[in-house]
C-alpha cells in the first residue's frame, strides 16, 4: 500500500502501489502542463463517504511506495485515467481496482540529427 502526501499535511492517502503507479504518470503529466484537475474517490477504511482534491502545480505532491520495484503500466488504464483526468468530473479513482497487468512498452530513443549536434558544437566553439 503506497502513500500521497498532498500539500504541506503529514497525513498521507493510502493507496495501493498499483494503483499509485498509474495516479503518478497521470498526475505528473498533467502538472507537467500546467493543467489543474480533481482526483476524487470513495472512502473503504470504513468512513462513509468520499474525498476530492484540487491537483495543481503549486501544490506539493509525493508519491511514497511500498515496493521497491516499479510496477508494470497499462497503457488502457494509463488512457483512461487521462481521459477522466481531462473532463469536467476529474479522475474518479475505486482503490479496490484491479489494473490489467499488460505493460506499456519502452519508448523508442528520439531521432538524433548531425545536423543539430553539428550546430551546437559550432555554438560551443565560438563562445
Amino acid at each position: 500500500m503506497g502513500h500521497l502526501y498532498y500539500g504541506t499535511s503529514t497525513e498521507s492517502i493510502r493507496i495501493p502501489d498499483r494503483l499509485l503507479s498509474h495516479l503518478k504518470v497521470v498526475a505528473t503529466t498533467k502538472l507537467r502542463r500546467s493543467e489543474s484537475f480533481t482526483l476524487s474517490w470513495a472512502h473503504v477504511d470504513g468512513t462513509p463517504g468520499r474525498s476530492t482534491l484540487w491537483l495543481q502545480p503549486a501544490i506539493p505532491l509525493r508519491f511514497v511506495f511500498d515496493s521497491a520495484e516499479p510496477e508494470s503500466l497499462d497503457a488502457a488504464t494509463l488512457k483512461s485515467m487521462a481521459d477522466m483526468a481531462g473532463s469536467s468530473a476529474g479522475l474518479i479513482v475505486d482503490l479496490d481496482a484491479d489494473i490489467p497487468t499488460a505493460e506499456v512498452g519502452p519508448r523508442p530513443a528520439p531521432a538524433r540529427s548531425t545536423e543539430r549536434s553539428g550546430r551546437r558544437a559550432a555554438l560551443s566553439a565560438a563562445a
